[in-house]
């Protein structure tokens, strides 16, 4: 790497950067927490060695608007899933985008800017996945509301591990990244950028119009195409553990330091990687470095830096 040229990286915030499990999801939970992982990007981006672009989730958020669009239904109307994603993305880049930009000012960095980029997420009007819905979101229901929601609004329904009825939606794969080259000028002016929220918004073109869908993206596999669409060399993913591990969970589980392209395909083959869990992780840093980039590294958030420098972690290289 050239003197002072920075490494341009999009890192993926897990789920657990803003809401950890058994929390309610008060908004003073969700910015404590907040407060906590943008304290470890800002010492990214302080150390003057990577240029940054954060991507996050929003499951359990849009969930809760689902359930307060359900509960409120006879008071205001509803949002369709694509606009409560919208808005997820909006409230939670606030809160990320604050906290980063407090951070660089208890540093003395406050010439640093942050911007939230609203992100659209194009995808296939005839993707698979819209003849075979298969995410879940949103709350529980009965049987019998479930029937009825699948009657009024013609919701696909399915149980749910023995805790009640779900709908589910598509998950189609991302395209290309909507506002990429807004986020590039962006980068450009030496922003730090927060985009793709949740996957993105799902969007199709129809002609000159791009309308929304209701579908979920996976988050993982969006940070990959938004790294793709800006021209980064690294992908980081966070998560909530420390590795990549053959046979998780098991006496025999064994943490992968490194694998290449090939190797994580075997072992994708192999079944060694949960379907809603690590696959997808492990599926985005492969096609990101197929695609051109230097290596993908998933790790947990605490141990970014050590994860960067190949000390812990799992890398994909070619």
């Amino acid at each position: 790497m050239a003197s002072g040229e920075k490494t341009l990286t999009v890192v993926a915030l897990g789920g657990n950067a803003i809401l950890k499990p058994g929390q309610e999801g008060t908004a003073r939970q969700q910015i404590e927490n907040v407060n906590e992982t943008m304290r470890q990007i800002g010492k990214m981006v302080l150390s003057d060695t990577y240029k940054i672009v954060v991507s996050h989730g929003n499951g359990p958020q849009v969930g809760n608007l689902m359930l307060q669009n359900e509960i409120a239904k006879e008071e205001v109307p509803s949002h369709p899933l694509d606009v409560c994603g919208a808005e997820s993305q909006g409230f939670i880049g606030y809160m990320l985008s604050q906290s980063l930009d407090n951070v660089f000012n208890q540093n003395g960095r406050g010439d640093i800017p942050v911007a939230t980029v609203l992100t659209q997420t194009l995808i296939d009007e005839d993707d698979p996945a819209f003849e075979d819905p298969s995410k879940p979101v949103g709350p529980f229901y009965t049987e019998e509301a479930a029937e009825r929601l699948r009657e009024e609004k013609d919701y696909d329904m399915i149980e749910d591990a023995g805790r009640g009825y779900r709908r589910v939606v598509p998950s189609p794969e991302p395209l290309a990244i909507v506002e990429k080259e807004p986020i590039r000028q962006l980068l450009a002016a030496h922003t730090v950028v927060i985009a793709a929220g949740g996957g993105g918004i799902p969007v199709v073109r129809e002609g000159d119009k791009l309308l929304g869908r209701e579908a979920v993206i996976d988050k993982d596999l969006a940070s990959e195409q938004l790294a793709e669409d800006v021209g980064a060399k690294v992908l980081l993913i966070l998560t909530d553990v420390e590795s990549v591990y053959l046979n998780y969970n098991e006496p025999d589980q064994k943490p992968i330091d490194r694998m290449t392209v090939d190797e994580a395909n075997d072992y994708i083959e192999q079944g060694h990687f949960a379907r809603g869990s690590m696959k997808p992780k492990v599926e985005a840093g492969i096609k990101f470095v197929e695609s051109g980039g230097k290596k993908a590294v998933i790790t947990s958030l605490d141990k970014v830096f050590e994860a960067l420098d190949g000390e812990t972690g799992t890398t994909i290289t070619k």
